[in-house]
């Protein structure tokens, strides 16, 4: 029988893309440098919203972001990132109904400090305790604009009324109105422009009168 010839196989070495795999690590190189470098990017700008009662600076302490910090490594649920590195804090601040006891009647009729000394808030003269849930829900609808031209507020319960209440405003006119009827106060502006700058006593809790003062 005659020999069988061996078949060489030639395997072919397959050459390794040097150029491309170099390629790839500087790509991937790069990218890591980016982030790492866009991850220590400070806070450009913060803008506050909302807030009336607290300044700019104490809500920028409070959310602990006063030495601009990186605006990636940055969250919080009330605090809204932008584009170009801007910070947006949104604020929702309690109503203050009054200042009672000494101390800020909220409009969910909590009571606490009144560590920023407000002094623009009416002051509540006498106890309410009886019914200070009920009024403060009520004069939750007071408009913000109307509530600072009132100067004191006296619960002036009687005979027909139980939830009567004595309002002396800043120019000089004292008001009387009920807890049923506390919206009618935010036409105060539109009351005070028909007395020709007089003076008086506005009875709003009945009758809808006014009784001017004599000079």
């Amino acid at each position: 029988m005659p020999e069988k010839k061996k078949i060489k196989v030639k395997r072919k070495k397959r050459k390794l893309k040097v150029k491309r795999i170099i390629i790839c690590l500087l790509v991937l190189i790069s990218l890591v440098l980016l982030f790492l470098y866009i991850k220590k990017l400070p806070i450009k700008n913060i803008y506050i919203v909302g807030n009336n009662i607290l300044s700019d600076k104490e809500i920028i302490e409070e959310a602990g972001i006063s030495n601009y910090p990186s605006f990636l490594a940055t969250s919080s649920s009330t605090i809204k990132k932008k584009l170009l590195n801007k910070v947006y804090i949104y604020i929702t601040e309690k109503k203050i109904i009054g200042v009672y006891n000494d101390k800020l009647l909220l409009e969910d009729a909590t009571l606490i400090d009144n560590n920023y000394n407000i002094n623009s808030a009416p002051i509540i003269t006498n106890n309410i305790d009886t019914i200070k849930d009920r009024f403060t829900t009520k004069f939750s609808k007071v408009d913000n604009n109307i509530l600072l031209k009132i100067s004191e507020i006296s619960y002036v319960p009687n005979d027909v009324d139980t939830e009567r209440f004595l309002l002396k405003m800043n120019d000089g006119n004292e008001v009387y109105i009920t807890l049923s009827k506390i919206t009618k106060i935010n036409k105060y502006n539109e009351i005070y422009s028909s007395m020709d700058n007089k003076k008086g006593i506005i009875y709003l809790d009945s009758g809808d009168y006014i009784e001017v003062k004599e000079e």
